[in-house]
């Protein structure tokens, strides 16, 4: 039986609250009311880290901070929490790419991860620079990648491709160990590029019998260039000690959006170009009504957030039974996040997690330390024999 591994969210993308934080894929953030500074991002992360969480995403785009530098900012505050640092491809050169990797996992002990995102939008590409089309951007990818993991790989690359153009590259030191390469899309392209280039393929929150095809065409895809992919998801989650108390927050975030809010942020939603956005759309329908698209998977967060927009709301239990379905079709890893992120944290932490390891499919990667006093507070110790009397 597959262990399961979990990681958290930062949110740079608009601070973070008590409510939905929009945003995302072009659509600017909505102010939060936890603006995203470093103490309170490094909250987060010795929070996550404490709890059990293997890494945390930090997002990438026009409407976050930058990835890079705010992870680099926040790495010092924990000690064994890895970072799965979003970053795009198309404006930074591959070998720099490379070199920043590498010089973050070794100065951090080895502790970076990278999700690679192609970018779905080309109107905020434009902002970068970059005027490729989206075909154009996942072709240049998997000339990227081609060349990143041979520069990890400790070899001197020479590369003429349609897009790139290296001449005697190779790095002054490799990371050690080499970064894992997340990445998602839903595209045609992107999945080519998936199963010839990453570690981890990420998906976002559909149904499990969604996930399931999804999975199963990749798996295909990969068996052709002689590889093995593992499988991710992105999900947010509502958990709580009932199913009332879940489904009664679910419905206070929705309250707190106003239908002005969701036609604005889904006329923007709705001029994306991302394939798994249009999935996204479809599953909420632009409506508050019917919004629980499957036991326990709601998908009322998508109104008014870019990206990811489903999550799990129910009992620890009920989340827990669900998480056991996704790892039932292929997935192994869980990229979470909530409203407030911290709080959220810490329910999902101290309330799914434990259900978990009762179950055998979670264990808390570096469990705390625990001292025992050899004499219960307050107690003597025997002369003789070094016990209580």
């Amino acid at each position: 039986m597959t262990e399961l591994k979990f990681h958290w969210f930062l949110p740079t993308n608009g601070g973070d609250g008590p409510q939905v934080v929009g945003g995302g894929h072009g659509v600017g953030a909505e102010a939060a009311s936890r603006p995203a500074t470093v103490p309170y991002l490094g909250q987060i992360a010795r929070s996550a880290e404490q709890l059990g969480f293997e890494a945390a995403l930090t997002p990438t785009g026009a409407w976050c901070e930058d990835a890079w530098v705010t992870t680099a900012m926040i790495s010092s505050l924990s000690e064994r929490l890895k970072f799965l640092v979003a970053f795009r491809p198309g404006v930074i050169s591959p070998f720099l790419a490379a070199q920043m990797a590498g010089s973050f996992q070794n100065l951090s002990g080895g502790r970076l991860l990278l999700n690679v995102v192609t970018g779905g939008e080309s109107h905020e590409q434009r902002m970068y620079g970059d005027h490729l089309d989206k075909a154009a951007r996942y072709r240049r990818c998997g000339e990227f990648l081609e060349i990143v993991r041979g520069l990890w790989s400790g070899d001197r690359v020479d590369f003429d491709g349609a897009h790139y153009r290296i001449d005697a590259a190779a790095l002054a030191q490799i990371p050690e160990p080499r970064p894992e390469i997340y990445f998602g899309g839903s595209s045609p392209e992107a999945l080519d590029v998936a199963a010839k280039h990453v570690d981890v393929y990420l998906t976002w929150g559909e149904p499990p019998t969604a996930v399931a095809e999804k999975i199963e065409r990749l798996r295909l895809l990969a068996d052709k260039e002689g590889r093995e992919l593992r499988y991710g998801i992105r999900l947010h989650t509502i958990a709580r000690d009932t199913a009332d108390e879940a489904w009664h927050y679910a419905n206070r975030l929705l309250e707190g959006i106003s239908e002005e809010q969701i036609r604005r942020v889904q006329d923007g939603l709705r001029r994306s170009e991302s394939e798994g956005q249009k999935r996204m759309l479809a599953l909420n329908g632009g409506t508050k009504d019917g919004l629980e698209i499957y036991p326990n998977l709601w998908a009322g967060v998508g109104l008014v957030r870019g990206g990811a927009g489903t999550a799990l709301v129910g009992s620890h239990q009920q989340i827990a039974d669900l998480i056991e379905e996704y790892a039932s079709v292929g997935i192994s890893e869980f990229v979470l996040s909530g409203y407030p992120h911290l709080e959220e944290a810490y329910r999902f932490g101290e309330g799914v997690l434990p259900e978990l390891t009762r179950r055998g499919r979670w264990h808390h990667p570096a469990p705390p330390r625990r001292t025992s006093a050899a004499v219960p507070f307050g107690g003597t110790v025997s002369p003789t024999s070094g016990r209580q009397p």
